[in-house]
């Protein structure tokens, strides 16, 4: 369970991350849920996404962004689950630092579907940096593509 200030500042992030960043905007990303156990990151098809028009799949660099957001997502989560003691001017201030590092991403199927869902695990968490692996599957279950992220949390 989290604590008031976990809450508040997962909440924060996912405001600016869900609202306020405009290429999520264009990609129309909505975060579904997101708190210390765990992200979950939406994307709806729409023309605009598609990468190869006469399969009408996602194009990739969609599905690299969408496992991307999912990561940082998911290594702030765990920088946020790792002390209960955090104030929120501290953890405002990490979230600055917030960046990818480097990222692997394996696509498994063409990115067929109407609704795509992102989510991650921590494989490592860090005071700096963390290791998250990344999902996505479409509205069927399919799992489209893996990835595995190292993030800058501090």
């Amino acid at each position: 369970m989290s604590s008031p200030i976990q809450s508040q500042a997962l909440q924060q992030v996912a405001e600016i991350f869900d609202k306020h960043v405009p290429f999520h905007n264009l990609l129309g990303l909505d975060i579904k849920h997101y708190d210390i156990n765990g992200v979950e990151v939406v994307i709806k098809m729409k023309p605009e996404l598609i990468g190869n028009i006469h399969q009408n799949i996602l194009h990739g660099g969609v599905t690299a962004t969408l496992l991307d957001v999912v990561g940082g997502l998911t290594a702030f989560a765990g920088l946020v689950a790792s002390r209960e003691d955090w104030t929120i001017k501290e953890l405002q201030q990490r979230l600055t630092t917030l960046g990818t590092i480097d990222m692997r991403v394996d696509f498994l199927r063409p990115g067929r579907g109407e609704i795509f869902t992102g989510t991650g695990t921590v494989i490592r968490a860090g005071n700096r940096v963390s290791v998250c692996r990344m999902e996505l599957h479409n509205e069927l279950g399919t799992h489209i593509a893996f990835g595995t992220g190292t993030y800058m949390v501090g």
